[in-house]
């Protein structure tokens, strides 16, 4: 695996990122959440199925009511994270009925994402490397 030449800012953080081909929604994937490395357990997912003109941003909460992260970057289809830990919160946004969150960071900021957004994979594949927060 290797890291890419684009990187996500935010503030003066600035995270390295896993590179991977353009995805498919979260419960359709075939990527291989792995052992991340030197950033520690967890793995490394691409963003996927966000709706043009629209963007997927961190929340509070692993929840829609607990609003979003304040300055949260953007994230658009084919950007890259690092998933830290998951936990059960509200369904997804488009009404998939996908209650998993992951909390993501990029240096010291940070928030949760629900799982439809990334290409995580099934549970199955990535509770051996993602623990729960």
């Amino acid at each position: 695996m290797r890291k890419p030449t684009r990187a996500i800012a935010i503030g003066a953080a600035v995270a390295g990122a896993l590179a991977l081909s353009p995805a498919t929604p979260a419960f359709a994937s075939v990527y291989d959440c792995v052992d991340a490395g030197e950033w520690g357990p967890g793995c490394y997912a691409n963003v996927t199925a966000i709706n043009s003109g629209s963007y997927l941003a961190w929340h509070n909460q692993p929840n829609y009511s607990g609003g979003q992260v304040t300055n949260s970057p953007h994230f658009q289809n084919g950007d890259a994270m690092f998933l830290g830990c998951w936990t059960w919160g509200s369904g997804d946004a488009d009404g998939h009925g996908d209650h998993y969150w992951f909390w993501t960071t990029i240096g010291s900021a940070g928030g949760y994402i629900n799982d439809w957004y990334v290409t995580s994979g099934s549970y199955s594949n990535w509770s051996r490397y993602i623990g729960h927060c």
